[in-house]
């Protein structure tokens, strides 16, 4: 009897264990399948609530990384910038900021160049990064790209500089002449050789203001709201009135063709100044008892036929690398013949914008002393209200104009004539 009471006793505690260490199995098994993974690490469920939601919408690239410095979360921004690679931060500056911020909690802010990816010029790209502390474990890194805005920011600086250095030059030059009048108040023609250069120079003072006034409006107006169809032969008669006596003073010849029955939608006044700049420039750089030609012609294309309007002198020729450059603010091909000719540096600069907001192009072709061929393209009237407000605006960056293989035969070399 007592050998049966202790294997029973015995049975009911080894039961009673079995029981004990069932249960505590299974405990450890809930609690193991709860325990965050390597894997679950990098799931949204880690991101608090709302997070993901925010930084989908977020305009800056956004990237979260964990007590690791392994990535959680990147926006497609990010990867586009080259921050986010193999799952790593790559930008040692910004891994940095954020272990520092995950150690103290402190939000730090700083500006990087970074080289631009794909591009052996040495290109680099400016962001403004920004790390915060997300939570109790992850960190929050913000980056803003600053490269445009920078470039915006150089342009409006050089502008500013180049319109000082415009301007001193005729305003100089009046004050010293004004001295030299007074000076010379006894000898008639020396006050009147003086007062010639005053005229001058106030001409060209007043020229650079003007051109600054009209280059200031259309970058800023639309020139559409007010547009209308306009005939190509009545906009070329009038840019050879502007420039016929300039032209008859160096005994250029003038000629224009192909410009019949031929319009284009926009604004009349835009226009017309737009290619007088590209008649006026052929006269001054072309020499002497040359040929100056205006053809005009229609493209069809599958958006709507084009006007091409080229203008064709026998000047000096722009070079490759100046080619690049022309219709940038101010740049001269030939500074000293600019200032000979009055030049100011903004003709073909208006012209870039002027047809740009008109939804065409300009184009150059040229060869060092062969001459060269400005061609305006721009949309016939019909179709051209829809192709130009689809075009975007010229932006503040002076991007130079298309440079191409001219459609136009050039006028024959000048001859040497004694």
């Amino acid at each position: 009897m007592d050998v049966n009471a202790a294997v029973a006793a015995a049975a009911a505690i080894a039961g009673v264990l079995t029981g004990v260490i069932a249960m505590l199995a299974f405990r450890w098994s809930e609690r193991d399948q709860k325990r965050p993974t390597r894997t679950s690490l990098h799931t949204d469920p880690v991101l608090p609530p709302g997070v993901d939601t925010v930084l989908s919408v977020l305009r800056s690239s956004a990237v979260v990384l964990d007590e690791a410095d392994t990535v959680v979360k990147a926006s497609s921004a990010a990867y586009a910038l080259g921050l986010v690679r193999g799952g790593k931060l790559s930008v040692e500056p910004m891994l940095q900021m954020a272990r520092d911020t995950r150690r103290d909690g402190e939000i730090r802010q700083v500006e990087l160049d970074l080289p631009r990816r794909g591009t052996g010029r040495g290109e680099a790209l400016a962001v403004s990064a920004r790390v915060a502390p997300l939570g109790s474990r992850l960190v929050l890194l913000l980056v803003e790209d600053l490269t445009e805005a920078r470039r915006i920011e150089a342009v409006r600086r050089d502008f500013v500089a180049n319109v000082s250095h415009e301007l001193k030059t005729p305003v100089g030059a009046l004050s010293l002449l004004s001295e030299a009048v007074m000076d010379a108040s006894d000898d008639p023609e020396a006050v009147q050789r003086f007062a010639g250069r005053m005229q001058i120079e106030a001409t060209r003072l007043t020229n650079l203001v003007q051109e600054l006034i009209d280059l200031s409006r259309v970058q800023n107006d639309d020139p559409l709201e007010d547009a209308e169809p306009v005939r190509v032969d009545e906009l070329v008669a009038e840019a050879m009135d502007r420039c016929r006596h300039q032209a008859g003073t160096k005994q250029i010849t003038m000629a224009a063709g192909g410009t019949a029955d031929l319009h284009v939608w926009g604004n009349r006044g835009q226009l017309a100044a737009a290619l007088g700049n590209l008649v006026e420039n052929a006269v001054n750089y072309s020499p002497a008892r040359t040929r100056v030609g205006i053809a005009a012609r229609r493209v069809s294309a599958p958006g709507g036929d084009t006007i091409e309007l080229a203008v064709t002198d026998q000047g000096i020729g722009i070079s490759e690398k100046d080619k690049e450059r022309v219709f940038e603010r101010f740049y001269r091909v030939d500074p000293a013949r600019s200032r000979a000719t009055g030049g100011t540096g903004l003709g073909l600069a208006i012209v870039k914008h002027v047809v740009a907001s008109h939804g065409g192009e300009v184009t150059v072709w040229s060869a060092e002393g062969q001459g060269s061929t400005f061609t305006l393209k721009l949309p016939e009237a019909g179709a051209a209200r829809d192709r130009a407000s689809q075009h975007p605006d010229p932006d503040l960056g002076d991007e130079a104009g298309t440079t191409e293989s001219s459609p136009y035969e050039p006028l024959p070399a000048p001859e040497v004539l004694p």
